[in-house]
């Protein structure tokens, strides 16, 4: 009986499972991973960073509302609810379609027999003559951090300085982005400037939303872009919408008309554009750099590589956000399922669930989508908790959902005076002598 085992045994252990590489630890190279928890295969998830940040509460890191640790998740983290995963660290340089191999920045290189591209996107300066060098952005952890800390240097040398002169902080952009930013800005101010910064007067603290179109919250229905609007207006931000950016300099910004204003911090939220290093991987690029797919969002003439999120281009283009990248990384990952069983791949069906922004504490606006091309549009407290409870939901981790909750919960409910920034080093203020 022996006899008849063992070859079984050594004919199971020499057989190779399909590798499955996922290039990219956001939204959609994740809900791919999970989409293949089932699967005869093994994944090696690759992120340049260790850790996936949780981008649409980036802006509360920011604001010194959450801690960085709230909405980060260790990527490694991914193997305790999933076996057949493995992490590897590294930037992606190339990839060799015809060895099925990927290049990366410190000379190694990873085979694959099936590869899915979810690297998502960075910052788009729209080619504006010192955004990049002079603004800061907010769609990664660290310049979520960059940005908190230089907001409260910023307050901290005005109050140091005792000259009087107004301060302001400029955002640039009224997408979800932009509005959720000026508003959780507003409200630091109005809330807590009197009671920490004694010293500066906040009706002389400026909160400036630019924005070259003539409305905030442009993909929205009008009904939900003037409650928005009125929101931010009764906070104190200081709208300047069909304003377009010429220059950022080190100390301001100058708008199109030709006037500048000066300003201590310049915050760039005017949308999102594909790594250059993208252009490297001897993929076909679309608009804006965006790697072109079938529809089945297999890359155009690579049947084993997907593009999903951000980074991809599907015939049916989709807004570059999260349920988009969720659900394109989900129907990848079961693609793949499928090739490896020798089924035939299905086209992606992009289902709207819905779009939400916040401007502050019970202030927010969201439009569901519901079955029939039918929608409800909330506004007020209603919208706001539908927001809270919804990105809590989404977090990835039991522990970033409690800490979550418990932060904003002690922001958003507490007495205003008595809530205490989350705050990170500030450097000394240095007064310059004449």
């Amino acid at each position: 009986m022996s006899e008849s085992v063992l070859p079984v045994r050594a004919a199971a252990s020499a057989r190779r499972r399909p590798h499955v590489v996922i290039v990219g630890g956001g939204f959609a190279g994740l809900s791919a991973l999970r989409s293949l928890q089932s699967s005869d295969v093994d994944i090696t998830l690759v992120d340049r960073h260790t850790y996936n940040a949780f981008q649409p509460l980036l802006y509360q890191v920011a604001t010194a509302g959450l801690n960085p640790g709230d909405v980060t998740f260790f990527l490694r983290a991914a193997r305790m609810r999933q076996r057949n995963v493995s992490f590897r660290q590294g930037l992606v340089t190339g990839i060799d379609t015809e060895s099925n191999e990927l290049s990366f920045q410190d000379g190694a290189t990873m085979s694959f027999d099936y590869l899915i591209l979810a690297s998502g996107a960075t910052t788009n300066y729209f080619g504006t003559k010192g955004a990049e060098e002079n603004s800061l952005a907010i769609y990664t952890r660290a310049q979520a951090l960059t940005l908190r800390d230089r907001i409260f240097t910023n307050l901290e040398h005005a109050a140091a300085s005792n000259s009087g002169d107004d301060v302001a902080i400029v955002v640039v952009g009224a997408g979800p982005t932009g509005v959720e930013m000026a508003g959780a800005l507003a409200e630091l101010r109005n809330d807590a400037m009197a009671a920490i910064y004694p010293e500066l007067d906040p009706r002389r603290t400026h909160i400036v939303l630019v924005e070259m179109t003539d409305k905030v919250l442009g993909p929205f229905a009008p009904s939900l872009r003037e409650y928005a609007a009125k929101a931010l207006r009764e906070r104190g931000v200081e709208l300047r919408l069909n304003t377009s950016v010429a220059e950022v300099r080190e100390d301001g910004v100058l708008f199109g008309s030709g006037e500048f204003l000066k300003a201590g911090v310049v915050i760039w939220a005017t949308g999102v554009a594909v790594p250059k290093i993208v252009g490297e991987w001897g993929m076909p690029q679309g608009r804006g750099g965006r790697i072109t797919t079938d529809a089945d969002l297999r890359v155009t003439g690579f049947p084993n590589i997907f593009a999903v999120g951000d980074v991809g281009l599907a015939p049916d283009p989709q807004p570059q956000l999260a349920q988009p990248a969720l659900q394109g990384g989900k129907h990848a990952g079961k693609q793949i399922a499928a090739l490896v069983t020798g089924r035939p791949t299905q086209p992606f069906v992009y289902h709207d669930k819905g779009t939400m922004a916040t401007v502050g504490r019970r202030a927010a606006v969201a439009d569901i989508a519901l079955p029939g091309k039918r929608s409800v549009r909330l506004t007020g407290t209603i919208a706001w908790l539908v927001w809270l409870f919804i990105h809590i939901i989404m977090l990835l981790g039991n522990r970033n959902r409690l800490a979550t909750l418990i932060n904003l919960t002690t922001k958003y409910l507490a007495p205003s005076r008595r809530t205490n920034p989350i705050v990170g080093d500030v450097p000394v203020f240095e007064h310059q002598r004449s």
